[in-house]
């Protein structure tokens, strides 16, 4: 029995089919957020110093990678000061620091960073700092999206045509392997299978060449550059798509002694048996393959990295056996050669169980991703990771109701239609019937023998086709067709419209990671810089003082403070004075314990025992008689 249609289909189904998948999926891509994010830096951003630093020192919520261009420190007239590229500090993979060149005259100085976060995206930034009195800065810096260059883009489409590439690949050999081994000899499965595998492979070769560009924000000529990928192939994410690649070479070549051992081995009525070594090599290379995502996306940062990478890999399995199960189904149901093989009913009945498992560990393995990526339900609303995950959970929902309906019209199919004889066996001769002539009685008429020399049968009184109503029925077994080849296809473009959203959530920033980069933002000790104006009373004895609380926290601080003059040079006085009072709470004065350091004035221990309001009082003496006392509030959380 034929269940696609009698009508001559495009050859060009599976073509099509996968132009409508990635031409949804694409619609859906956005710029990718990071995983990473700076917790804080040293010197800290906006600081005011007094001298020049030796180095720059970034500090991030996790893990991160760099190249030579990652770290960059711009003077006012925007030319490099850092010689040497970032290197991690102390072997923590969360830090990046960078020697300076000496002798760095004052001004307003840029430090611009890009490196990538532990998930395998790029972040970027830049913040300033001066050394003496702040000033204009020549250092433009990019402020777009880390995604707005040629390369970012590019790459960002390519993912989406390897995830499309694996949906394929993995849904039609499953399709063939459980549900419906004579499928591998149909035209349209295996353009499926061709589409899959060269879109898998053509996409992980471009995504490894444009790793390096996508990382640097290079340009795409830089893409062919061999130390460049040289860094590419010893990073995590170049690794992982070098053994996707060697993955996908053995795929094809278990694939080619597959279908050479099923064609020399089918004798027209039984498909050959694959046999266990084959079907366990090629769960195998699924697996392998499905890690080299997990290993080197969100998975692979957070917490729970040893039980992520293992639910990601099942996610992704199940993701690709079910929608593309449901692609390969859709193909067969609505074009097959000419003379080919029928589509049996128990082979739709197959891929529906099939199907539901896979929906089913789906549904599990979302259920935990969610929870690990979200963290709470106010992050579901808050952030775009948890907005763009409420939309997947709804469409998820329309998913599960339309496979429910698909569900019934197969069971209802595989019902109607007896299994042997839709599997193409061989149906028993009936049981020649003796016809016993009644005296008296008119002879029934002669059976006319079949045109191919097959005794005639006829019936037997309750058999199916009799009229009794228990046989199938031509009309309801051609309407139960036409629905369940409707529903499949609704089935099947909600699937690609879930791997769309699907595919950018892997790009975007989880939520729980964005809520741990928020809280060790603000929970980083923040710079408290005050300045001060003071007046001797002459026009040579007026000018201001600047003090800088470091943390500006509870506990020990670091102070710096400088004098200027009124024309905003340094000052140097005899004798520079600070005290700390917490009237609220009758504490102090503390004595701040400034001391001389040629050029400013400094204390690297002064211990504030509560928060509040804290008076700064400050007494600057410019010559042996002459001497002011100014205050100024400061705020200690």
């Amino acid at each position: 029995m034929r269940l696609g249609s009698p009508h001559a289909r495009t050859p060009l189904t599976a073509l099509a089919l996968v132009a409508v998948l990635l031409a949804m999926v694409l619609g859906g891509a956005a710029p990718a957020f990071a995983h990473a994010a700076l917790k804080g830096s040293d010197p800290a951003e906006g600081s005011i110093l007094g001298t020049a630093p030796r180095q720059v020192t970034l500090t991030f919520t996790e893990s991160v990678g760099f190249s030579e261009d990652s770290l960059r420190v711009l003077s006012p007239q925007n030319e490099r000061v850092n010689p040497r590229p970032a290197q991690h500090v102390d072997g923590k993979d969360n830090t990046a620091r960078v020697e300076l060149s000496d002798e760095l005259a004052q001004g307003t100085y840029t430090v611009a960073w890009r490196v990538v976060s532990a998930d395998g995206h790029p972040i970027s930034g830049a913040f300033i700092f001066s050394i003496g009195k702040p000033s204009g800065t020549a250092a433009v810096v990019a402020t777009g999206s880390i995604e707005d260059t040629a390369a970012g883009r590019l790459y960002g489409i390519l993912r989406h045509v390897a995830y499309s590439g694996l949906a394929l690949l993995v849904g039609a050999v499953a399709f063939v392997l459980v549900c419906w081994p004579t499928a591998r000899a149909v035209r349209p499965v295996r353009r499926v299978l061709a589409v899959g595998w060269v879109a898998l492979v053509a996409s992980t070769a471009a995504l490894l060449l444009l790793r390096g560009p996508y990382e640097t924000a290079g340009a795409l000529t830089s893409a062919f550059d061999p130390s460049q990928l040289g860094r590419t192939v010893t990073g995590r994410p170049g690794i992982a798509l070098l053994v996707r690649l060697v993955l996908l070479a053995g795929a094809a070549v278990l694939l080619r002694r597959a279908a050479s051992r099923l064609d020399r081995h089918h004798d027209g009525t039984t498909p050959a048996d694959l046999g266990t070594g084959v079907r366990v090599v090629g769960a195998g290379l699924a697996l392998a393959m499905a890690s080299t995502w997990a290993a080197a996306e969100h998975a692979s940062a957070g917490i729970q990295v040893p039980l992520a990478i293992p639910v990601a890999v099942l996610h992704l399995l199940a993701m690709g056996v079910w929608l593309g199960g449901l692609i390969t189904l859709v193909t067969v149901l609505r074009r097959r050669d000419p003379g080919g093989p029928d589509v049996p009913a128990s082979a739709v009945g197959r891929f529906s169980t099939l199907a539901f498992g896979a929906v089913a560990v789906l549904v599990a393995t979302g259920m935990y991703q969610s929870w690990r990526q979200v963290g709470s339900w106010e992050a579901l609303s808050t952030t775009s990771y948890g907005r763009i995950l409420a939309v997947k959970l709804a469409a998820v929902v329309v998913v599960l109701g339309v496979a429910f309906v698909s569900r019934r019209w197969a069971a209802r199919l595989d019902h109607e239609v007896p299994s042997a004889a839709t599997e193409g066996q061989a149906v028993p001769e009936p049981e020649r019937v003796r016809i016993v002539e009644t005296v008296g009685a008119p002879t029934p008429p002669s059976p006319v023998p079949a045109a191919d020399g097959t005794p005639p049968h006829e019936p037997a009184a309750g058999e199916p086709g009799d009229g009794d109503g228990t046989g199938p029925s031509a009309p309801a077994s051609g309407a139960y067709r036409r629905r369940l080849r409707r529903t499949v296809a609704v089935e099947a473009a909600l699937g690609v419209v879930v791997l769309a959203i699907t595919t950018l959530l892997t790009g975007t920033q989880p939520s729980r990671a964005a809520d741990t980069a928020a809280t060790a933002t603000a929970a980083e000790p923040q710079t408290q810089v005050v300045t001060v104006p003071f007046d001797m009373g002459t026009a040579n004895q007026k000018g201001t003082v600047q003090i800088t609380l470091e943390p500006g926290r509870v506990g020990q601080n670091t102070v710096e403070a400088v004098v200027y003059t009124a024309d905003g040079g340094f000052a140097t006085v005899p004798e520079l004075r600070l005290t700390l009072t917490q009237n609220d709470l009758g504490i102090g004065p503390l004595d701040g314990g400034l001391k001389n350091q040629k050029g400013y004035w400094a204390a690297y221990d002064l211990q504030l025992p509560t928060p509040g309001a804290w008076t700064l009082n400050i007494t600057v003496r410019t010559t042996d008689i002459d001497q002011v006392t100014v205050r100024e509030t400061v705020r200690i959380t």
